[in-house]
């Protein structure tokens, strides 16, 4: 199945990298404003793509997205240039709502008018009112934001390094909006079946001792890495292509992801099961007082996000 990518900037690049080492695609295609970086970026690529599965790279235009299952969005204005790289700014990537609206309006019907039937992938930041957008414009309902996968992935990194375990044994979710506003998804946390608090007290761990610091590593993540190599792209990259595969083997798998919400009437990150035709059902988690009124905070900056691009 083809795949295409809009955007070869730092987040595109490790998207086109990710997704071809993991061999999901039988054709990838790149499209960029400048043609010239999305023909180097595949060349490059192609040449080591015959130590993958067989998946032919290239450039080309959006007319070239004709037949795309699945089609990642990642252009647009990144954090380090948007200014969104204040640990104190509660705006956070909502900061570059505005300049990434008017890249979106431009991008995506041009995808939708060659590549309809395609599940649309927003990664560009902020994911969750962009992905509001994209489905508004596209006129459906195959619209994921990449949501707080990441996040989810980063609280496992961190509560495993805590326990001394491999993070893949732990099951850990953040939901609400990849951004400030996110939850931590204490009271549904688990390792080999046993909640993650009694857990951290069998190994002389409390959670208040924990909680603020790791809460504090995973929200801010992205500006960490930016103060270290410029962009944070590889993470995104991996999940981007876990995603993509989910939906092209139409896995049914269960993540934290970007899925528009008809209870609340945008998009947001819950557990959601993907499939070929993206999101096929959205799981409503029992949430903790803290966490149901953390969520509640998280929808209405999410709303007023929404309602700014209307």
């Amino acid at each position: 199945m083809k795949i295409g990518i809009i955007g070869t900037g730092a987040v595109g690049s490790a998207c086109a990298f990710a997704t071809l080492m993991r061999g999901i695609a039988s054709e990838i295609v790149l499209v960029n404003r400048s043609r010239d970086r999305s023909r180097g970026m595949a060349t490059d690529m192609g040449y080591g793509a015959p130590l993958s599965s067989v998946t032919k790279i290239r450039d080309g235009d959006y007319s070239d997205l004709a037949d795309a299952a699945l089609i990642m969005i990642t252009a647009g204005v990144n954090e380090k240039a948007g200014g969104a790289t204040d640990r104190n700014d509660p705006l956070g990537r909502l900061r570059l709502l505005d300049k990434n609206t008017a890249v979106y309006r431009d991008v995506v019907p041009k995808i939708v008018a060659v590549a309809w039937d395609a599940v649309l992938l927003v990664v560009t930041d902020p994911p969750d009112p962009l992905a509001d957008l994209t489905r508004r414009i596209a006129g459906h309902d195959r619209v994921l934001s990449t949501g707080t996968l990441l996040d989810s992935l980063r609280f496992r990194v961190h509560l495993g390094r805590r326990l001394n375990v491999a993070p893949a044994q732990i099951e850990a979710q953040v939901l609400g909006e990849h951004g400030t506003s996110q939850i931590f998804y204490w009271s549904g946390a688990r390792v080999g079946g046993v909640p993650i608090i009694d857990a951290l007290g069998q190994c002389g761990l409390e959670q208040d001792d924990i909680q603020p610091s790791i809460e504090n590593e995973v929200r801010f993540a992205n500006i960490s890495i930016i103060e270290g190599i410029g962009a944070s792209q590889y993470g995104i990259g991996m999940v981007c292509a876990r995603i993509a595969e989910i939906v092209l083997r139409d896995e049914r798998a269960v993540v934290p992801i970007g899925a528009y919400n008809s209870r609340y009437e945008l998009t947001l990150s819950l557990p959601s099961i993907i499939g070929r035709s993206g999101c096929v059902q959205i799981l409503e988690p029992p949430l903790s007082d803290d966490e149901h009124t953390g969520l509640k905070k998280s929808i209405e900056a999410l709303r007023k996000a929404q309602d700014r691009i209307r």
